[in-house]
């Protein structure tokens, strides 16, 4: 028995791709793409083209959405619920994440609780 071959890219979150690519990616069909569209769990950048485009910035998300559907045999909708719970609960962890280091650059240092290290008394 041999090992089905799988396809690995690597993204940049700059990178843009087509609806097709983001299908494939994620084991949706086109069609499922365009419906997550329509329920607004997908944007399509602004672009030129008659062929939207998006951010593969979308895709882990996406592609974690997607699995979830599968394991829990859930329809488009409810996916394009968990895509925006999983976007809204990303931007919260950076504010969280942007709060912490704002407060530990601010905040003095700590006091120590507890008994205090012994120190030699001087002279």
């Amino acid at each position: 028995m041999t090992a089905p071959l799988v396809e690995v890219g690597w993204l940049d979150a700059r990178e843009m791709v087509t609806r097709g690519e983001l299908s494939r990616a994620c084991g949706l069909t086109e069609a499922e793409v365009a419906e997550l569209m329509d329920y607004g769990a997908l944007r399509a950048l602004p672009a030129a083209g008659a062929e939207p485009v998006f951010s593969a910035e979308c895709l882990p998300a996406l592609r974690r959405a997607t699995r979830l559907a599968r394991d829990l045999d859930l329809d488009l909708f409810t996916v394009a619920l968990l895509l925006q719970y999983l976007d809204r609960i990303e931007v919260l962890e950076r504010q969280v994440r942007s709060l912490r280091a704002q407060v530990s650059f601010h905040a003095p240092a700590a006091q120590r609780e507890g008994p205090q290290p012994w120190h030699e008394p001087h002279g």
